[in-house]
């Protein structure tokens, strides 16, 4: 599949989990959690040790989601990204996000790519969401940017 087929996919799902939300509003998960929940997303909110994000049930990790989700956004430390996607791949949930900030740090993992892959579960690791749900100048240069250096295919 291209990137532009994935994000479709990603998008056509109706349960998202975020994972890698911090307690603190401003995070860059919370943002996209947000711009999730405000477009009309069944966002399920997962945080080791938090109770509630934004009024909403928060779990543990993705096992813990009464009913399960179709897709998980990962917004993690690359170490964390491979547990997340790992227990992904065991609950048998076949689409996988990994943010990458495009030119500083990034949540995607080269070994959980390769699990994703080998276990045929469609996996992005290049680029945001919000720069397919927002059109703001940042995560539109962004998409540019990614575009132009072949980054998108």
């Amino acid at each position: 599949m291209t990137h532009k087929e994935l994000v479709q996919d990603f998008f056509a799902q109706k349960r998202i989990a975020v994972s890698g939300l911090s307690r603190k509003k401003d995070s860059g998960a919370g943002a996209i959690y947000l711009k999730l929940r405000e477009k009309g997303y069944q966002v399920v909110p997962v945080h080791p040790e938090a109770e509630a994000f934004y009024g909403d049930t928060c779990y543990p990790n993705l096992s813990a989601i009464p009913g399960g989700v179709d897709a998980v956004f990962i917004m993690n430390s690359p170490d964390v990204t491979e547990k997340v996607t790992d227990e992904a791949i065991g609950l048998g949930i076949k689409r996988v996000w990994m943010h990458n900030n495009t030119l500083m740090g990034s949540s995607a993992s080269k070994t959980a790519v390769e699990h994703c892959r080998e276990a045929h579960v469609n996996v992005i690791s290049v680029g945001c969401p919000m720069m397919f749900m927002n059109a703001d100048p940042f995560h539109k240069g962004m998409g540019w940017f990614l575009k132009a250096t072949g980054r998108f295919k």
